[in-house]
């Protein structure tokens, strides 16, 4: 039987309502597959399926028992140990093998066995790869050795991705894993997750980087698994041909309800045409009722401007950013002389590597980190609505969203704050419960909602679709769009800034300046940068090589080039193996490129190539993973 996920009939129930009911779904190896569906659905509960951790309540889940499966961990780790060692407890097999190899003790048939397998897994090169997770995903140098316990929240859960990653692994589960990460970070995971040989679920509400990854989405939608081919962008033209469809049918289904139910009324009464009305009503039993396509978002809410403006609303000249020391020992200078000046009109996106002044020119300009050095004014009219994670863990848990409202509103009437609530589908008793047991997602739309009530000139909003569904974030960037007063923004969604924004500020190496390009430019800055900082520790090295004896150096040479003999062929071996795959997989593109074999005669033919270009994309896949692992291992032994 060929190695694949298939659920079968699977449903799922927590308390009285269906999360799946009578689903079906088949992955094939190689896959990458996007889990989408609104905040409730059960994307979250289908991963603990998978995972073995929650049995369905019928049906069937097959997952290939040969199958390592990683997943990357919600809960938050307080262990003591390194960073870098909690990344390496990712790869369970290496961990295996040092307990047994310690358990061996002088056993040398036993250790000689071990450490062959060791070499299988490339275990040597193991440190190496968990530092290159660790710099990917923004961790500074030095990090590595601190405990665990020293990161906060949000670093602790790149710790368990970076585990999850260091895994190896023929099943990836990530549910949500670029919320806490910056654009930088989310730029490197992503090209990271490309070349990922195994199969992937990604659970995410960033259209962007579903876009860039996934070939294949899964709704969940009225209890079923529905599939599209194709990344989200391909998923929403397809969803909407089939609103479109299912609507047309809906309203023929509507006029021939209406022809029925007519003809009852009618005829019901009379003798002569009994049976035939009471046929027509079995046939309004029997008749599958089709829903109408509600394609409406449940949000509709805008960001209203303050009537009244200043030009221009703040101004920063000649500053210097950064921050004193609590003891007045002295400053940590982070920007310098920085010149910017917000107009009703500015829209600008905040690029920056992490750590280069971001989060101080944003507290800076909420008025949160008083200058080091020059002059900032406010207009007479500045009203800053301003958005931080922060701000979610200051809501009162123990008020409602209504009550919140009215402590910075006490004489709304309770109608306009039902309607406002409403805007942002707080609807109902929901408006007016404690917001206790509230999701991430749902405090966040509570605190967009204060802002809107407040009516600012000026939005100042940090990472705001963190904990957002694809529902609100569209909703979000429309309102952005309509807002008439400035909007600054630092996000690592890509689809947000650039609808919403119409220039970029860099803030790198101590300044903020203009970027003069888009995202893509960005990315490729830095790739740039990112060359220069190797090239730089390559000189580095060669400069303490330098000073290292001639002869000491040509033998280590020597005797290394014979060690990397055997990995250098087998490399070769790879290469030549993945250049004849590749000309496989251009050969079956060809024929999938012929449009005559999407015809009906030509079915079979088509199932049996898309099979095999699945079978060949796993292949390659396969032989990456091993020319990468293989090429770090050659890295590591040359370090």
């Amino acid at each position: 039987m060929r190695a694949m996920i298939q659920l079968q009939n699977i449903s799922l129930q927590r308390g009285a309502k269906f999360l799946l009911d009578s689903a079906d779904l088949t992955i094939y190896p190689g896959q990458k597959i996007g889990l989408i569906g609104a905040n409730g659905s059960g994307k979250s509960t289908l991963f603990n399926m998978l995972l073995g951790k929650l049995p369905s309540d019928t049906g069937t889940v097959d997952i290939p028992k040969q199958w390592r499966t990683a997943h990357m961990a919600q809960e938050v780790g307080h262990t003591s140990r390194s960073a870098l060692d909690y990344v390496l407890d990712g790869d369970s097999e290496l961990r295996r093998l040092e307990q047994e190899i310690v358990a061996a003790g002088s056993n040398g048939d036993k250790l000689a066995h071990l450490y062959g397998e060791m070499e299988n897994i490339f275990a040597y090169a193991a440190p190496s790869r968990a530092q290159q997770l660790l710099n990917g995903l923004g961790f500074a140098t030095g990090d590595d050795a601190r405990p665990v316990t020293d990161f906060s929240g949000g670093w602790r859960i790149r710790l368990n991705l970076a585990q999850a990653l260091m895994c190896p692994s023929d099943l990836l589960l990530l549910d949500e894993p670029t919320n806490h990460l910056d654009l930088d970070a989310t730029l490197w995971l992503e090209e990271w997750l490309k070349r990922y040989a195994g199969t992937l679920i990604i659970i995410s509400h960033d259209r962007d980087f579903l876009d860039n990854i996934v070939d294949r989405i899964v709704n969940i939608e009225k209890q079923k698994l529905d599939n599209y081919s194709g990344n989200y962008s391909a998923f929403e033209r397809q969803r909407a041909e089939k609103l479109a469809q299912q609507q047309s049918t809906f309203e023929k289904q509507q006029e021939r309800i209406a022809h029925v139910e007519s003809y009852i009324r009618r005829f019901r009464a009379s003798a002569t045409k009994a049976r035939q009305a009471q046929s027509r009503i079995k046939e309004l039993e029997r008749m599958e009722k089709i829903a109408p396509a509600h394609i409406d978002s449940p949000f509709s809410f805008t960001f209203k401007c303050s009537d009244k403006m200043s030009v221009p609303l703040v101004h920063i000249a000649r500053a210097d950013i950064g921050y004193r020391e609590k003891d007045g020992s002295g400053e940590r200078c982070i920007l310098q002389k920085v010149e910017l000046s917000i107009r009703a009109e500015t829209r600008i996106g905040l690029l920056g590597p992490n750590g280069a002044g971001k989060s101080s020119l944003v507290k800076t300009l909420a008025g949160l980190l008083p200058l080091l050095k020059g002059e900032r004014t406010n207009g007479e009219h500045f009203k800053l609505g301003y958005f931080a994670q922060h701000q979610l863990e200051a809501l009162d848990i123990n008020a409602s969203a209504a009550l919140h409202i009215q402590r910075i509103a006490p004489l709304a009437r309770e109608q306009e704050i039902r309607d406002f609530l409403g805007s942002f589908d707080f609807h109902g008793t929901r408006a007016f419960e404690p917001i206790t047991h509230f999701s991430g997602g749902e405090k966040a739309r509570l605190a967009l909602a204060l802002i809107a009530w407040e009516k600012p000139n000026v939005l100042l909003l940090d990472e705001p679709t963190n904990h957002l569904d694809l529902e609100m974030r569209h909703a979000l960037t429309m309102a952005l769009q309509d807002f008439e007063g400035a909007v600054i923004i630092v996000s690592h969604d890509r689809h947000l800034l650039r609808n919403t924004v119409d220039e970029f500020l860099l803030v790198a190496d101590g300044n903020v300046n203009e970027f003069d390009g888009d995202l893509d430019d960005y990315y490729k800055w830095l790739l740039q940068q990112r060359q220069t900082q190797i090239t730089a520790e390559e000189l580095s090295a060669s400069d303490s090589d330098s000073k290292v004896d001639k002869k000491v150096q040509r033998q280590q040479s020597a005797a290394q080039r014979q060690q990397l003999k055997p990995l250098t062929n087998k490399l070769k071996n790879i290469e030549a193996q993945m250049e004849k795959l590749q000309k496989q997989m251009s050969n079956i593109e060809n024929q999938l490129g012929d449009s005559s074999i999407y015809d009906d005669k030509n079915k079979a033919n088509l199932q049996k190539l898309l099979l095999e270009q699945a079978k060949v994309q796993q292949a390659l896949d396969e032989a990456e993973e091993s020319w990468l692992l293989l090429s770090e291992e050659i890295e590591a032994t040359n370090l």
